[in-house]
């Protein structure tokens, strides 16, 4: 055989499977601002990214925080990107939903936002693709502020998604105490959980973190507040940051809390993957896993006069704002980077609500 015909033969070969590589196991882990820019790589690319078995691989890949929705009082959202150049959507005010919205909550590229009209309805949102759906009227009520938490996990078992919302609400019936109601698209209804959980006074709670069937809320009285969906149970937990509020997030697929002390910030992590029910000593549930502070980090901490706090925290970066200036701090290369900050529509009110946003195709 010719040795060039050889040559060429490999070569050729090669190709075929660095193509067929890059396709089938590199461009599921991009972005979804990124890949609508490869449709247009070929009739192949843009066929194989169309897909909705490639929206489900995807949705399973992509799993790093993008960026965040943010929104200040009486303002439309606003998106900021932690990755400009890759991650973004094409209409970060939501104006295709039915009606102006507050953000609410965020799981693996679903968001849910609650209408401003009189009848406040909750829906569900891939702000990508633009799909929506309008849930259910609750049978409860959820206050003005509702806490929720959304459950979306993608499956490699089931193709089609499926997603769960629930509301830690202030009950009606029993005072300082705080019953749940559960949305399950399964079967596209409420239902209000037997469960109560009793405090020591009202409970301000922050957004609900899901991890492994437990949904976590921080407590503006140094609690955490646990809901296990397996056991259809609750508890107030105590925590040991003296008052300080915290924002919790996942890290390694393990519950985490963040918060600022001083000039420091501090991340510790659940020793274990779910954080029991029953009672348990914090001292021995919890490990501190990074302390920063503002040399390290070049984040404000350390200024009586200035307000910063931790919005957003995973495995790999944590993202702070303060005075509408949002820092993103990278674990791995020890950097901080300043975000672009959009500006608030009308007003300059502070960004009350952040909410990180994992950039996917997930479809509803």
């Amino acid at each position: 055989m010719d040795l060039r015909n050889l040559t060429s033969a490999s070569n050729s070969v090669l190709f075929m499977d660095l193509k067929y590589i890059i396709k089938e196991q590199a461009l599921p882990f991009l972005p979804a601002k990124s890949l609508f820019r490869f449709l247009a790589v070929c009739r192949d690319w843009k066929l194989h990214i169309s897909t909705p078995s490639f929206h489900h691989n995807q949705s399973l890949c992509c799993r790093g925080i993008s960026g965040l929705f943010c929104q200040a009082p009486e303002n439309p959202p606003v998106f900021v990107p932690i990755h400009p150049e890759s991650c973004g959507v094409p209409d970060p005010s939501l104006s295709f939903l039915p009606e102006p919205v507050e953000i609410r909550a965020s799981s693996n590229g679903v968001l849910c936002c609650q209408g401003r009209n009189e009848d406040k309805y909750y829906y569900l949102c891939n702000p990508v693709t633009k799909q929506w759906k309008k849930l259910p009227k609750p049978t409860a009520s959820h206050g003005s502020k509702p806490a929720l938490g959304l459950i979306f996990e993608p499956s490699l078992l089931n193709s089609v998604p499926e997603y769960k919302l629930i509301c830690a609400f202030q009950s009606t019936d029993f005072d300082d105490a705080t019953e749940f109601e559960i949305y399950s698209s399964k079967n596209n209804s409420w239902n209000v959980s037997d469960a109560i959980c009793f405090g020591d006074e009202k409970a301000d709670l922050g957004s609900g973190v899901h991890v492994n069937g437990v949904v976590y809320w921080p407590v503006e009285s140094d609690h955490i507040l646990c809901f296990d969906l397996t056991k259809d149970r609750s508890q107030f937990q105590r925590s040991i940051t003296d008052g300080i509020d915290c924002l919790l997030g996942t890290f390694d697929g393990r519950l985490c809390k963040v918060y600022i002390s001083g000039n420091e910030v501090r991340v510790r992590v659940s020793k274990v993957l779910n954080i029991p029910t029953i009672t348990w000593d914090e001292s021995d549930m919890w490990e501190d896993t990074l302390e920063l502070d503002s040399d390290v980090t070049f984040i404000p901490l350390d200024d009586d006069y200035i307000d910063t706090r931790a919005v957003a925290v995973s495995r790999d970066i944590l993202v702070a704002v303060s005075e509408n200036e949002f820092y993103c701090y990278d674990f791995e290369d020890q950097k901080t980077n300043t975000l672009s900050r959009p500006e608030p529509a009308e007003s300059e009110s502070d960004y009350e609500i952040c909410v990180p946003y994992v950039n996917s195709l997930v479809s509803l």
